[in-house]
């Protein structure tokens, strides 16, 4: 029994070496490690908005959209998105026109842009991030001076990423 124990723990490990060293290497289905370090990382970047937005290492927020992405990876950069959008949404109609309406606006167009490349994967992360950007309580209308900062953000994001 002791033997058969030993054994079947040895092909797990080797089982779980071989995965790990599948995962490796440099993919297009790799994401940044600089996108998996919370909305905190995603908060202190888009305050460059609506400039070149870029987290550490220089990655833009866009390649945190990866093909054929893990999905805990893309569970970990999706919901540091969400609390970004989230947060960045109240600071917004708390001051319509304001940073956080570009910051905002910034982080749906680069999340969109590197969507785009994915083959539809991150659409259901997209509709969700559009919802929380958009968020407004009552259904009040957003203010023209949100959908202009927010469409200076967006634009900015989906063509720098």
């Amino acid at each position: 029994m002791r033997r058969l124990l030993r054994s079947t723990g040895l092909a797990a490990l080797t089982a779980s070496i071989a995965v790990a060293a599948g995962g490796c290497g440099g993919t297009d289905d790799d994401t940044p490690v600089a996108c998996l370090n919370g909305s905190g990382a995603y908060l202190r970047a888009l305050e460059a908005a609506p400039g070149a937005v870029r987290l550490a290492g220089g990655t833009p927020i866009s390649e945190c959209l990866a093909e054929n992405q893990q999905a805990g990876e893309l569970a970990t950069v999706g919901g540091a998105m969400l609390v970004t959008a989230t947060r960045l949404n109240a600071e917004a109609r708390d001051e319509p026109g304001g940073d956080a309406n570009v910051r905002l606006g910034y982080l749906i167009g680069a999340a969109q842009a590197g969507a785009e490349e994915t083959g539809g994967i991150h659409a259901e992360l997209m509709r969700r991030l559009v919802t929380a950007a958009t968020y407004s309580p009552g259904k009040q209308v957003l203010t023209k001076d949100f959908e202009r900062a927010y469409r200076e953000g967006f634009d900015a994001g989906l063509a720098e990423g």
